[in-house]
C-alpha cells in the first residue's frame, strides 16, 4: 500500500477552514491591484519594502494599522482581509499597559 498525501487548496485545514499563511494575503493583493512586485505593494502601503519581506517569513506580525492600510488600498473587507490570510479568531484582546490607564483608574488600583 503506497502512502500518497493529497495537496489541499489554499492550505486548508481538515475542518476547512484556512492555515494562517501571510503570504496567502501579500499574493492577493498585488494580483489584485495589478502591481509587479512587493515593492510596488510596500509604496502602495505606505511602508519599507522589509516590513514585507519580514511579514513573508514570519518574522513580523501583520498589525492592526497595516491591515486598515489594507483595506483602504483594495477595499476589501477587514474580515476579508483576516479570512485571506487565515486569521479565524472570533475576538479581540487589547493588551493594556499603565501608561494607557486613565489617571482616575490607576488611583483606584493604588
Amino acid at each position: 500500500m503506497m502512502n500518497t498525501t493529497i495537496a489541499t487548496p489554499l492550505n486548508l485545514t481538515n475542518d476547512g477552514l484556512l492555515n494562517y499563511d501571510p503570504n496567502r494575503l501579500l499574493d492577493h493583493l498585488v494580483e489584485c491591484l495589478n502591481l509587479k512586485n512587493d515593492a510596488a505593494l510596500a509604496r502602495l502601503l505606505e511602508v519599507a519594502p522589509p516590513v514585507i519581506s519580514k511579514i513573508r517569513h514570519y518574522r513580523l506580525a501583520i498589525g492592526p494599522s497595516l491591515l486598515i492600510r489594507m483595506h483602504e488600498v483594495s477595499d476589501l473587507t477587514i474580515g476579508d482581509l483576516r479570512l485571506l490570510m487565515g486569521d479565524r479568531r472570533g475576538k479581540f484582546r487589547v493588551a493594556f499597559s499603565q501608561n494607557d490607564l486613565p489617571e482616575t483608574a490607576m488611583r483606584a488600583a493604588a
